[in-house]
């Protein structure tokens, strides 16, 4: 698993399709913050569906960043 502390912009060359997969959230609050952590699972198209592929945990500086971005690409 990898704990984001802070995000930078990169630009892609190409925009390769993605498959879609399920996704949950969960909110982990320990005495050095509250992080917020997002799992995907495999998708159907992989032998074992619904196992657990990738986990990201965003520290509480990420997650100021994070919510930076959305209001300035998203509002």
């Amino acid at each position: 698993m990898a704990i984001v502390r802070r995000m930078e912009l990169q630009q892609l060359e190409t925009q390769p399709r993605h498959s879609e997969a399920d996704c949950s959230y969960s909110i982990i609050v320990e005495q050095s913050g509250t992080y917020l952590q997002i799992d995907t699972y495999g998708s159907r198209q992989r032998k074992l569906i619904g196992k657990k592929s990738q986990s990201i945990r965003f520290a509480p500086e990420a997650i100021e960043q994070l919510k930076t971005i959305l209001a300035k690409h998203f509002a």
